[in-house]
């Protein structure tokens, strides 16, 4: 009995410290916003409560187990890429900025979503605030869209390396990488300073049953009284263009870079030329593949518990696969991290020989 209370109030008090992390991370302006929503809803339900993998009842601690280390691994990943593109003067360009914000927006992103999943998989009452509810919404919209964004940038950047090489110093300079990095943060700021108030400000059913493990546009829709037309087309209109627009623009630089190619002379070199963009290529496929399957469909083609399914892959296997993939397939990353390894290594010995 003593062991139930304090799991409960250790996982309690680790879902309110995200919260309360995550909260104090909005602007002053958001944050009196939402309280004055959670005000206006207090007639009803307090809480949200997710049913994402109630279904799945007898496999919640073996899911626990595997989430758990994937979440680490994810972790430990984009931890170490930072540290190496940090600590490696040669990765010092442009393309490994764009990586290593990449992963740092790709860890804040797992940290919004993972650990209350995690804790929710073995608690026996799966719920979240209204205002968790809403904070959680804000920073999925606004690190999932800048995502979207900073993929188009890098795919600007390779664009330039490959079509203007000689005068790629000069045109992605750290002033442009900045300005570049900012404006899709802004981006993706816009669409959560909008979107989120838009659903939240809404009249809210009793139960509040989210079937999902997070507070999803879809899901906390699902659960509202009724939402007007205009606020289903702003939230509609704004999801597509998160979507298309930067995928547009991607398609636009490999355009360019595909012309480019045909014009290498030599097979070696287009090779050479196109393995520099195979793994941004990846990941881009792997993003929006899940992205437009889940928010561009019609609404008679939805299915919560597939979408669940779907979320599992875009919220942890993606965020590890991301650097999976540039780790593996980018040769100066491999080289940057076996001489980090070699220098630890070199570094242990000498300690142990001072010893």
């Amino acid at each position: 009995m003593l062991k139930q209370i304090l799991f409960v109030a250790a996982t309690g008090y680790l879902e309110l410290s995200v919260t309360r992390v995550l909260f104090f991370l909005l602007p002053d302006m958001q944050r009196k916003l939402f309280i004055s929503m959670g005000n206006n809803n207090q007639t009803l339900a307090t809480d949200f409560i997710f049913l994402g993998f109630s279904s799945l009842a007898e496999l919640q601690k073996l899911l626990l187990v595997v989430f758990l280390l994937l979440y680490l691994v994810t972790l430990s990943m984009n931890t170490i890429i930072m540290i190496i593109i940090w600590v490696d003067r040669s990765l010092h360009t442009p393309m490994y900025f764009f990586l290593c914000i990449l992963s740092f927006s790709e860890t804040c992103y797992t940290f919004v979503i993972v650990p209350k999943m995690l804790v929710d998989l073995i608690a026996e009452r799966k719920t979240i605030s209204f205002l968790g509810c809403a904070v959680q919404m804000y920073f999925f919209l606004f690190l999932g869209c800048s995502h979207s964004f900073l993929l188009a940038v890098m795919g600007y950047d390779r664009c330039v390396a490959i079509c203007h090489p000689l005068h790629y110093n000069s045109i992605m300079t750290w002033r442009v990488c900045a300005q570049l990095v900012v404006a899709s943060a802004l981006s993706g700021l816009l669409v959560a300073q909008v979107v989120t108030p838009l659903v939240f400000c809404l009249p809210f059913q009793a139960s509040r049953k989210l079937n999902h493990f997070f507070c999803d546009i879809s899901p906390v829709l699902r659960v509202a009284f009724t939402h007007t037309n205009l606020s289903e087309a702003i939230i509609f209109t704004l999801g597509i263009s998160v979507l298309t627009i930067p995928l547009m623009l991607i398609l636009i630089s490999y355009l360019f870079i595909v012309l480019a190619i045909l014009q290498i002379p030599s097979v070696p070199g287009r090779h050479k030329a196109f393995s520099t963009c195979s793994a941004h290529l990846i990941v881009v496929v792997v993003h929006y593949g899940c992205a437009s399957f889940i928010y561009l469909r019609p609404n008679s083609s939805y299915s919560l518990d597939q979408d669940a399914l779907i979320s599992v892959t875009y919220t942890i296997l993606t965020p590890l696969l991301n650097p999976m993939i540039y780790s593996l397939r980018n040769k100066d990353v491999k080289v940057a991290l076996q001489k980090a390894i070699r220098k630890n290594i070199l570094s242990q010995k000498v300690f142990q020989r001072r010893g």
